[in-house]
């Protein structure tokens, strides 16, 4: 297994194909000599909790895309953000905005998402016909984090655009042409947050732009490059991520008849069922770590300075852990979903994700009890990782 074949378009269409790959291949593959890539469910949770598997950027972007590339504003700007630090800078990134996606907090965003999935399927339900994708899967996370942000929800489609550029960066390798789009997108939102957080410095309340101002005043001072990539960050893990499992979701639940009914008549299995589409089909298919020493897992020895590719889409069907991992199973009881990543890297946002993806499914069990996808008309995004669709038609 090399790191070119995870980009193989057959497993756009169906990823079944490279898991069994994975596994059939064995719980730890070495693709080069220092680039190892897991799809092993017990090998992937152990190296998430493992402090010594930890994250070095721009050592992995020089490893996909040379020494030169590794040098574009794109790529030294995501270098700043907390996603891709080790402690103890990234616990005092991260520590931060923990408080806004606290239990506490997540309520009234619920609400939030209630209201504003609602308004949004009102705006279509008459015509019987919609891209759910791009007229509900995708502007409604994108508004609840425009709110948490205090931004215009009149600019989130220009921003919800640029982020759905930038995130191929996240790929394992990506053309050239894809490559040119990221780094205009990064610098369309680097741009406007730029402007955002300088026009906000005077007048800074309680969102998530002026957690980070009111850090600036601390002994440790953020400086105003750290400020953007992570508001950036910010606004794409709100976004992406949720949009394509609402997709994924939608399409895994519809595509299995006998669960969707199971579901229609009992709502209250909606929590087990996005819990089981997480697992099923996730957005996020894989992370990225680097040995910091010598670590020996599972009866396996890595050396320091190893690459790691951890496919977490591939461990979610190890059937060492799953019974019938291909099977959708919405009362499954077994196993740990890996989705959410593990360790201190574990998503931050994951409250809030599952509750938009709860409200969405409610809205659209309740509201479009009819509604049919047009499986002709989907268009996956062929990406190896945040895997999601463009376009999904449906009917009702």
């Amino acid at each position: 297994m090399q790191l070119h074949e995870l980009m193989d378009p057959q497993y756009s269409e169906n990823p079944f194909l490279l898991y069994r790959k994975l596994h059939e291949q064995g719980p730890l593959i070495r693709a080069s000599e220092n680039v190892m890539i897991s799809g092993s469910h017990a090998i992937v949770e152990a190296l998430l909790n493992d402090r010594r598997a930890g994250k070095n950027y721009i050592e992995s972007v020089r490893l996909r895309f040379g020494d030169e590339l590794a040098e574009l504003p794109v790529f030294q700007g995501i270098n700043k953000m907390f996603l891709v630090m080790n402690p103890p800078e990234h616990g005092r990134l991260r520590g931060l905005i923990m408080k806004s996606f606290s239990t506490k907090e997540i309520q009234p965003l619920r609400e939030m998402t209630l209201t504003l999935g609602n308004a949004l399927v009102d705006a279509f339900i008459d015509r019987g016909s919609c891209d759910l994708a791009k007229e509900f899967a995708f502007p409604l996370p994108v508004r609840i984090i425009c709110r948490m942000l205090d931004l215009p929800e009149s600019d989130a489609p220009v921003l919800g655009d640029a982020a759905s550029a930038l995130v191929k960066i996240f790929d394992p390798q990506i053309t050239e042409p894809d490559l040119l789009k990221a780094g205009e997108a990064f610098s369309t939102l680097h741009d406007y947050f730029s402007a955002l957080i300088i026009s906000r410095q005077e007048n800074t309340g309680l969102d998530l732009v002026s957690l980070f101002l009111g850090s600036e005043n601390d002994s440790d001072r953020l400086q105003h490059d750290e400020i953007i990539a992570n508001v950036v960050l910010l606004f794409i893990a709100g976004h992406e991520t949720t949009s394509n499992m609402i997709c994924n979701a939608v399409l895994a639940l519809y595509n299995n008849p006998v669960e969707l009914e199971l579901l229609r008549q009992d709502d209250t299995l909606i929590p087990g069922a996005i819990s089981e589409c997480l697992r099923y089909d996730s957005s996020v298919q894989m992370l990225y770590r680097t040995a910091l020493e010598d670590i020996d897992v599972q009866g396996h020895h890595i050396k320091h300075g190893t690459n790691l590719f951890l496919i977490l889409g591939a461990a979610n069907h190890d059937p060492a852990v799953f019974s019938s991992p291909e099977n959708l199973d919405i009362r499954r009881k077994e196993g740990r979903c890996l989705s959410f990543g593990g360790g201190i890297h574990h998503c931050l946002g994951y409250r809030l994700a599952l509750a938009e993806m709860e409200v969405a499914l409610h809205i659209l069990l309740t509201r479009l009890p009819t509604m049919k996808p047009l499986i002709s008309g989907v268009k996956r995004n062929h990406r190896a990782n945040l895997r999601g669709v463009s376009e999904l038609p449906v009917t009702w």
